[in-house]
């Protein structure tokens, strides 16, 4: 299966929006696209269930495809750490699921796009991080950074932390994303500063509230590719 799995600088980047908007470029050239967030918390109630808004998001993205509960099969009220939120319900987050949850779409799609919680060393269970998990899945690792004063070194530690704990993992590159509407100084000098100082590329730069990614990527290529460069 190809895959894709989407992890930030930190809570916040617009990892979420990014993942949304390469589900939408997939699926515009043909692509039977699925998504997967294996847990989430602050999610809203509707009625007896919980909503994760970011699930909801990146399967609107995919045109609603594949059974929506499948998307996100572990979600938790409380806006902390997945394994807090569960505790505060009396539960806990299931490891088993945080993996075997991707085997639905293996079965319906070409490529399934994943997106973590939080940061590489988020906490998504008792025992795992999400560097646990992306490693588990194997898929080539996309880092969202956001365009804002201090990514530099939010980048380069992720990068750091990905080849530290998980040197196997194929690495995409890195997408700069504005999350706010106010911009900072640095926004007009991030891009260049990453480009020279990541080991990996820079894929795309994101403006605010942008509608599309530029059209010189092509995401099923490049998970393709670094996919079978990963088995290899």
């Amino acid at each position: 299966m190809k895959g894709l799995f989407f992890t930030g600088t930190n809570t916040g980047v617009g990892k979420t929006y990014v993942a949304a908007l390469v589900a939408r470029a997939l699926v515009a050239a043909g692509r039977n696209v699925g998504v997967y967030k294996p847990v989430a918390s602050s999610c809203r109630r509707a009625g007896d269930t919980l909503v994760a808004e970011d699930a909801e998001l990146l399967w609107q993205a995919t045109g609603q495809n594949g059974d929506f509960e499948r998307v996100c099969p572990q979600r938790f009220a409380l806006a902390v750490a997945p394994p807090r939120s569960a505790l505060a319900e009396g539960r806990r987050v299931d490891p088993e699921l945080l993996r075997t949850g991707l085997d639905y779409w293996r079965e319906r799609c070409e490529i399934v796009l994943v997106e973590g919680a939080g940061g590489l060393m988020s906490p998504l269970s008792d025992a795992d991080y999400n560097i646990d998990l992306a490693r588990d899945l194997g898929l080539p690792l996309v880092i969202v950074s956001a365009n804002e004063l201090g990514t530099i070194n939010a980048t380069l530690q992720t990068l750091i932390t990905a080849r530290a704990a998980a040197p196997e993992l194929p690495m995409v590159g890195v997408v700069l994303n504005h999350p706010h509407g106010n911009a900072d100084n640095s926004a007009a000098t991030n891009a260049a500063e990453l480009a020279v100082r990541c080991d990996v590329p820079l894929l795309a730069t994101v403006g605010f509230q942008a509608s599309q990614l530029p059209a010189d990527v092509n995401w099923f290529a490049l998970a393709a590719k670094l996919r079978l460069a990963g088995d290899a």
